[in-house]
Order: structure tokens, then sequence, then C-alpha cells
């Protein structure tokens, strides 16, 4: 997760080192694992008026140019009016226009910090001498286009102080004097709302003890206008699967490349630029974490826009350009005729944005975060939507960003709304309010504050605090779906006070200690006996691949089959431990060892002879297995060692053992390896048959 500090700037202040700020975020957020400083990479762009473009007396497809930067950089040839010469080779190229220079000793952006870094130099091109150069998209590393230079329009707004002229600073003008921190995605698997730029920075106001506000678009409901021009049908089929499903039609939209700014916050990002409206879908995403999606109008089918689950057979080609073969437990965004996206994760080339669309569609929906990841797994197709949705998004947040894309949109693209908002829900209600004491808190996190203090720091990151003598009645904002309890209410309180300022003393509470769980129990001192033996423990993957169960002489139609496997060598769940074994036996012969013993404390699963528990999942039986393998060979040797080590083991747990011949003549996945001539069934006192010693 990219956070850009420029952002994050514009709603929290940051009064301290990008060092102190770092620490904090790593003690009280999440694991950074990256700081990236954009600065060095543009501190030397500078926004030039181009005063005049001529043609290169030697060279039809070059102009030369004289520029004017103000005379902020120094040692540079300047004419008598303080103008530079810069040949340039773009075809856009003229007088009166804005352009970003890259003097002469500057590096060109797109090489900075590779192996290659391209410093530029006055020099001569065809008999003129050029000081630095006019930069392109693609060298700017902004964007891909080198069909020309960038140009810059004086008029355009910009978030930011610097404004674009003559002589100002292009990292400044455009937020690109950044520094860009990389947070660990996986410490925010709970907070769907730590997954945009607004919510960082609510959570940076919250560890600096800052008051966070959220902005008047994001914390007001707003009241949607209605209006017509374009028929549009929105259903959801799904409700189970689609707690909300919101969309807007837009007429009169121009299609075209985005504002600058706007390309420069979204590379900062960690996205590309594409065009106006897909930028906003991306930008609207990263800022407040709710994915959005833009459909051509003209290309939905009906006019009808909806979402269900997708019928077996139907296929979709999605924008990845690839075609997938759809199943009944996939979530779909359908027109009048069939599917135009995959819920949650991706669009449908049938139904996107070009360069000639004039009339758009935007949804704003919320998806069950376990069918889109299922989804996912199954066609092993991932994006930051699916990222996003994969967290459990409120359902609550919908109305605000819809409407803020729109008032976007039809800024940016100078369209008109052409439909009412529509918006099919089912029940939604806010988190319930969390009661709990102040001594709960405080006996929990060894703390002495009282209620006041208690308020202030959650009501830094807006949660709403009732004091009510000596409870707190907590309300929660709907953003925060990962708060229930009051135990979370505690670590709320103890993360934004700082789990480092505890103090270390013990819990003044009594507690006492969990029992011992039976089973745990009977497994370690399985080990102790197996290890004292001389036996060393392997740890394998339940999962393997058919071919070591046939080597085991088991038969994989009786094993369970991962509908989306983590890897082709991982798609059956194992029948028993033993062929798992048998795989670590061959790579440890093979490694130079003459004699060992392997064993493993693993679960299997079998269709044909555990079916179902009271649950009705799958009944999962838990074995021990070990393996003796020498290359000396000796007659005999092998079984009576491993008869040893069995006697030994059940003497160790306090029960005894008989061993009878192995006549069973019926298949068995548990006795298949083994040669039943030179085996024995292990059996209880009472006579329960419990395994099975012998040679493979």
């Amino acid at each position: 997760m990219k956070v850009s500090l420029n952002i994050i700037k514009q709603y929290v202040d940051v009064n301290m080192s990008v060092d102190e700020l770092v620490a904090k975020i790593n003690e009280q957020l999440g694991g950074v694992e990256e700081v990236v400083d954009l600065g060095e990479k543009y501190n030397d762009a500078v926004i030039v008026r181009v005063v005049s473009a001529e043609t290169h007396p030697n060279a039809d497809k070059l102009s030369v140019c004289m520029i004017d930067d103000a005379g902020v950089v120094d040692d540079v040839e300047r004419d008598d009016s303080g103008y530079v010469r810069v040949v340039c080779g773009a075809p856009n190229v003229h007088a009166n226009m804005l352009a970003v220079w890259l003097p002469p000793r500057s590096t060109v952006p797109a090489t900075f910090g590779t192996n290659e870094p391209f410093v530029l130099d006055a020099r001569e091109l065809r008999g003129v001498k050029s000081n630095g150069m006019l930069a392109a998209a693609d060298e700017l590393a902004i964007g891909s286009d080198h069909n020309g230079i960038v140009e810059i329009r004086s008029d355009e707004w910009t978030p930011y102080d610097v404004k674009p002229a003559a002589g100002a600073s292009f990292a400044a003008a455009y937020g690109l004097d950044d520094i860009v921190i990389d947070i660990e995605n996986k410490m925010f698997t709970h907070r769907p709302d730590c997954f945009g730029q607004l919510g960082v920075a609510r959570e940076i106001a919250g560890i600096t003890a800052q008051q966070f506000t959220s902005p008047d678009w994001y914390k007001n409901l707003p009241e949607f206008v209605s209006a017509g021009g374009l028929e549009l049908t929105v259903e959801n089929e799904s409700p189970d699967l689609v707690r909300r499903f919101m969309a807007v039609a837009i007429k009169d939209v121009v299609v075209e490349p985005s504002p600058l700014w706007m390309q420069c916050e979204l590379v900062r990002l960690g996205s590309k630029s594409i065009n106006n409206i897909v930028d906003l879908t991306n930008y609207i995403m990263l800022l407040t974490g709710q994915p959005v999606h833009a459909y051509d109008y003209d290309k939905l089918r009906g006019h009808k826009l909806a979402a269900r689950t997708a019928h077996e057979g139907e296929t979709l080609s999605l924008l990845n350009g690839k075609t997938y073969a759809l199943t009944s437990e996939d979530l779909v965004i359908i027109d009048g005729e069939g599917p135009v996206g995959l819920a949650g994760i991706m669009g449908g080339a049938n139904s996107e944005v070009s360069a000639t669309t004039q009339r758009i569609v935007l949804e704003v929906a919320n998806f069950d975060m376990y069918t889109v990841r299922k989804t996912s797994m199954r066609h092993g197709v991932f994006t930051d939507a699916l990222t996003r949705f994969n967290k459990g998004q409120s359902s609550l947040q919908q109305p605000f960003v819809i409407d803020r894309l729109l008032q976007s949109v039809l800024s940016v693209t100078n369209g008109a709304q052409a439909s009412e908002v529509y918006d099919v829900s089912g029940e939604l209600a806010m988190p319930a309010p969390v009661v709990v004491s102040v001594n709960f808190i405080n006996t929990r996190l060894g703390l002495g504050l009282d209620a006041q203090q208690i308020s202030s720091i959650l009501g830094n990151v807006e949660f709403v605090v009732a004091i009510e003598a000596n409870e707190l009645v907590v309300t929660v904002p709907y953003w925060r779906t990962d708060i229930q309890l009051p135990e979370d209410v505690v670590e709320e309180v103890g993360r934004l006070y700082g789990f480092d300022k505890l103090p270390r003393e013990l819990p003044q509470r009594s507690i006492s200690p969990a029992p011992h769980n039976p089973a745990r129990v009977a497994k370690q001192r399985v080990r102790q006996s197996l290890g004292r033996s001389g036996s060393s423990e392997v740890l394998t993957y339940s999962f393997v691949h058919e071919n070591i169960m046939k080597r085991a002489e088991q038969k994989p139609e009786e094993a369970f089959k991962l509908g989306n496997a983590l890897s082709p060598d991982l798609q059956y769940y194992r029948l028993s431990v033993l062929p798992s074994l048998l795989d670590k036996v061959h790579a440890n012969i093979k490694a130079g060892f003459d004699e060992f013993t392997l064993f493993e404390i693993g679960k299997g699963h079998n269709k044909k002879l555990h079916l179902a528990d009271d649950d009705g999942l799958p009944k999962e039986i838990e074995y021990v297995d070990a393996v003796y393998t020498s290359r000396q060979g000796k007659e005999g040797a092998a079984y009576y060692y491993m008869r040893r080590l069995v006697a030994q083991l059940a003497k160790d747990l306090g029960f005894t053992l008989r061993f009878s011949p192995a006549t069973h003549s019926e298949y068995s996945a548990t006795t298949a390896p083994f040669d039943l001539s030179r085996s024995a069934i292990v059996s209880t006192r009472q006579g329960d048959e419990i395994g099975i010693i012998g040679e493979l």
C-alpha cells in the first residue's frame, strides 16, 4: 500500500521528520517496507515558457527553441534576453507553451536510480548547441507517451500551492517533491479503510494525537438529484452476495488524457494513467479504498446493468485480454444479454470505455468478500480492486463515493448527469455501539486513563464517545467494520496511545492458565518418545500430487481434489501421511544419508471412508507415521527395528499392543503400500486395529 506524504498533508499536519513518522507508523499502524524520496528524482525539472520555436537549419524534424526559465537555473548559456536555447524533436512544440525543461547536469527521471542513469549536458545537435532537453511523459516517468513533450496548461487547477508558471519547480507544482511510504498490505488485512489515502491520513492523525476531520463530501450524506436523458435499468439479482449496488448514467463526456496533476498523483501511488474516465475511477479508489467502475453506456445491451451469479457455460473476456469460462459460483455484472464484468475483480472488454465513448455508466457496489476471493483464486485474476473487496468494505460508504466520483467526472469531462442515482440495497445498519467501562480498558492496558482521555484518543479517529458515569458508549464510524467488542476498543486505545508506552508490569486482574488440551499433550508425548528413539520429525504439506499417491499404490479418486490448488503439484488432499513421508525419504537418500528414521503427525481425508462429520464437513483423521530406511539391507532388520520403536512408543504412552500377521485381502489406502507378507497389524489389547508395520 503506497502512501503519498503530500496527499496525507492535505488532511493532516505532519510536524515531524520523515524518520520519526515512519517509526510511529511501524510501531502503531503497520510495517513499512520502503520509503522513496521522489524529490531526488525531479529536483532539477523546471517549468519553462517556450518563447520561440524555429525549424532547425540542418534538420527539418528538429526545432530550435528559446525558453524562459525566469533565470532560476545557474551556470547555463543565455542570450541577451536571458533565454536559453534547446533543440527539440517533438512535433507538438510551439511558441508560448509551458513545458518541462531538464537542464544540463540533470538526470533524466526515467533513468534515475537505474544502473545506467542518463545525465544531460550542453551539446551540439546537427550544428546547433542545445542546453538540456524538453521532456516527454515517458522521460519524466509519469506516462508512456513519447509522441510529444509534456504541455502544461497555465490555467490548470492543481492541489498544491506552487502554480504552473515559468521558473516554477515542476516537482513542487505537481506534488512530485514527495515521500512515498510503502506499508505492508498484510498489516491491513482487517482494515478496509486503510486501503485508501484518506484512511491512512486518519490513522496518522490518531497516532500523532491530532483530531482528524473527514472532508465534507465524505461525512455529509449527499442529496442526489434526479436527472433524465438516458434509459437505464439497474437490478440486483443476488442480494445475499451484493449488499448494495449503485449506478448512474452520464452523457456528453469527452474521453481524453487526464489533467497532468492527476497523472502525477496516480504515478506516485503506483498506478498508471489510461484516460480521464478510467483515471478518475482509479483515483477515487486509491483515495477512499472503495473500488468503482465505469462502463460504456452504448455497449450495454438493453441499457441494463445488474449483478447476479454466472450461469454454467457462460464466458467472459476481460480487460486483460483473456477469456474465462464461468461457473455458477462466480459473481458477475451483466447487461441485457450477458456478463460485462467479473464482479469486484475486473471489467469486461465488451463494455470498456474507449476514446470514442460519449456516454458512460458509473458503478459503485459492495460485493461479498468471500465470493470474489474464491472467484479470483479460481480464475487466477488479481487486481487492486480485488485486494480491497477482499477486506470487507462497508456498504455504508457507497453513497459518499459515488457522489464524489459523479461530481469529479462532471467537472473533468464537462459531461451531464443523465439518470437518477440508482441505489439497490437491502437493510443497512450502522455498527452497533460498544459499551465498555474505563476500568475494563485500564486493567487490560495497565494504564490510569480517565474517561475524557479515552474519549479524546478515540475521538481523534472520529469515534463518538458518550460518557455515562464510569461507562463509555462508543459509536463506531461506519468504515470501521473491525470494531465489534469491548476488547476491540481496548486494542484501539492501546494502539493509538502507543503500545511502546504501556507500563511494563503484570496485568492488574486475576488470570488463570488455560486447561491443557489432551490432544496436544498426547502429540507432545509422541514427539518426545519418537525423538528419544533417534527419529527426526518432518512437517509436510497436506496437499500432494496424484503421482505421489500412485507411487504409494493409493487411489487418487478417493482423495478430495482442490478446486483451486496452490500449484499443480498440490492438487489433492492426502489420504494418509505415508506418501508425503516416502517423498521425503527419497529426498534424504539422494542427499546421501545412509540410515535414518523420519516421522510425522498429520491429517488425512478419504472420501470413501470418512464422508462427513456432524457439521457436514469432511472428516479429518489424525495419523502418526514413521519410516525407517537403511542402505545396509539386513534381512528383517527394518521390521524388527520399527516393531521395537512402536512398542516403546506404546510403553511411553502407558498401554500395550498386539502384533499379528497381516492377512487383509481388500484394498485399503492405509495398507496399500505394504508387502503384507512381511507386515503385521498393530492392535490394542482389546483387539482394535490401529495401524500396521511392515516393509514396503
